[in-house]
């Protein structure tokens, strides 16, 4: 039962509380989704467009060439590094209909990156983009992946377009580096061997992991976080709970910038929008915003679902502004903080107001959100329905309304744990099911949250968990560093950015543009640091600690100086 200090906080008409049991796993939902809306559309992507049928026959296609081709068993792990492309939801409903666990997995991954994913995960096979084969080529010799399914950006678009477009991104763009992995299979020879071929549909129990979700966490290496079917379809149903009142049924046409591999798009776009028999949009490259606003004017789309960044970005493109807002009627923010000067641009440009939501991996990962109703700018809302939170000081005594503590969370869509990582497990989640997020923040009289402080140490970049030990790790590899520390500085754009700071060893002459080679070389994108400064020494404790701290509280005095 839901705590009484919660049941009345809920706008009219929201239940406190959802039933998570109410599908006994995500093959359910997705099986009476694809019947009940199969002549509506489930996801477009250059210019194709997905039923719910055809997704449903398609990723039946691809369960039966797993079960029939491979020596893949339900349980094992599949890795998916896909961007958003049409295959990604064919190849992930696909995987779970043939009982694999699915590892999301970034396409800007780094060769070092995917050998750790695919080797902790355990992973037996992988299906990325051709654009990242080179990579995957280099790294499988180190994993214990055995099969292999390779598609190009448009495989699945009509075959004269697929031509077209896959020869222009491999010869004209060069965007393909050359490849050579043998016991590789093109995704659509697959899908057509497996046309032919009987599927036996998985039925996994509620408590079975349905996705790994690899994830800082709060400290360290990337760990898996071990989302059940339960998990997964109980943030599905307390999204369209709090959120679902202002859509409707199989009539919604939602924009997809933001990664499905990122699990706060996987649950809204695959899971809550399939529940709904809505339209999701689906953006493969975000950054080029030209060519959103351009993907954008030809839809009347009714939500938008994003980021501080993103939504920074696009409040100052000329394109973007000049659109016609006048269906749009539902805004999502998650992943990073929003900033209130951005939600007031972007009421401006459109006249949709944003509601902020915030969740973690490890919580599937939605905790609270504004309810569009009552939107309060500057909070995380309330607890999605079925579930509690609370502020506890160090010594995890629970504070009263109105005091700052850790954030607890408590629901249906709390991890199971991190894969093969029990210390790292019993660290974060009591015996009693409460999760500790690490955040600092406050509960108001009216149930609204506001994070007041962040996990100690970790940066966030456009929405993406960056931790400090993983860059330093990364950085004490190249010859010539004594020491060094990683740090978040404010930005404008991105919320935050990196900054690293290095102490050479005596007599050695490090450049600013060798750190930034070899940090480029081993890490992704949103991982690299922006700023280099090298010092002759860092702040420590007694026992030689280096205080990120002080060097986070130096650059904010020279950002107010």
């Amino acid at each position: 039962m839901i705590d009484n200090f919660w049941k009345d906080k809920y706008p009219a008409g929201i239940s406190a509380e959802i039933n998570p049991d109410q599908y006994p796993n995500i093959l359910a939902v997705l099986k009476e989704s694809c019947q009940r809306f199969a002549n509506k559309p489930a996801f477009s992507n250059l210019g194709k467009t997905l039923t719910y049928g055809e997704l449903y026959k398609l990723s039946g296609d691809f369960a039966a060439y797993l079960q029939q081709n491979t020596s893949l068993q339900p349980g094992d792990r599949i890795a998916v590094q896909l961007p958003n492309v049409l295959q990604y939801p064919v190849v992930v409903f696909g995987a779970m209909r043939a009982g694999l666990i699915v590892v999301n997995t970034n396409p800007l991954y780094t060769a070092r990156e995917m050998e750790h994913q695919f080797n902790d995960s355990g992973a037996k096979a992988l299906v990325c983009l051709a654009n990242m084969a080179h990579l995957a080529e280099e790294v499988l010799p180190k994993t214990g992946i055995r099969h292999v399914v390779i598609t190009e950006v448009a495989d699945l678009l009509p075959p004269l377009k697929r031509l077209l477009v896959n020869s222009v991104v491999k010869y004209v763009k060069k965007m393909v580096p050359a490849y050579h992995i043998a016991q590789a299979v093109k995704l659509n020879d697959a899908l057509a061997k497996g046309r032919g071929q009987t599927v036996r549909e998985a039925s996994p129990k509620s408590d079975d992991v349905a996705v790994l979700q690899y994830t800082g966490g709060t400290t360290g290496v990337a760990k898996g976080a071990m989302l059940t079917h339960r998990n997964l379809v109980a943030n599905m149903l307390q999204c369209k709970a709090l959120m679902g009142a202002n859509l409707d049924e199989g009539c919604e046409i939602l924009i997809a910038p933001l990664p499905l591999y990122h699990i706060y798009a996987f649950t809204f776009h695959c899971m809550a929008m399939m529940l709904t028999g809505n339209h999701n949009i689906l953006v493969t490259n975000p950054r080029d915003l030209n060519a959103l606003a351009k993907e954008l004017s030809q839809w009347k789309f009714t939500g938008f679902v994003g980021l501080n960044t993103l939504f920074v970005g696009l409040c100052n493109n000329e394109a973007f502004r000049k659109l016609d807002f006048t269906s749009l009627k539902l805004t999502l923010s998650g992943g990073m903080a929003l900033q209130q000067a951005t939600a007031e641009r972007w009421k401006e440009v459109t006249g949709c107001a944003i509601c902020e939501g915030y969740g973690m991996t490890e919580t599937s990962p939605v905790v609270s959100v504004n309810p569009f109703q009552n939107i309060q700018i500057g909070t995380i809302g309330i607890p999605v329905p079925s579930t509690l939170c609370k502020v506890v000081d160090d010594a995890g005594v629970e504070q009263p309304l109105g005091e700052r503590g850790e954030l607890c969370v408590k629901g249906p869509q709390v991890m199971k744990g991190y894969w093969q990582r029990q210390e790292a497990t019993d660290e974060i989640l009591d015996k009693d099911g409460w999760l500790r997020t690490g955040d600092v923040a406050i509960i108001e009289a009216d149930g609204y949250m506001r994070i007041v402080d962040r996990k100690k140490d970790m940066i966030l970049v456009s929405g993406f968990n960056v931790y400090p030990n993983e860059l330093e790790d990364v950085l004490a590899t190249l010859p010539g560093v004594l020491q060094c520390a990683a740090i978040g500085v404010p930005d404008e754009r991105s919320g935050e950015v990196i900054k690293v700071f290095v102490v050479p060893k005596p007599g050695v002459n490090l450049t600013k543009e060798q750190v930034v080679q070899h940090m480029h070389d081993n890490l992704t994108g949103y991982k690299r640091p922006k700023y280099v400064e090298f010092r002759e020494s860092l702040p420590t404790t007694n026992v030689g600690k280096i205080l990120r701290r002080e060097l986070r509280d130096e650059e904010l005095k020279k950002a107010k100086a």
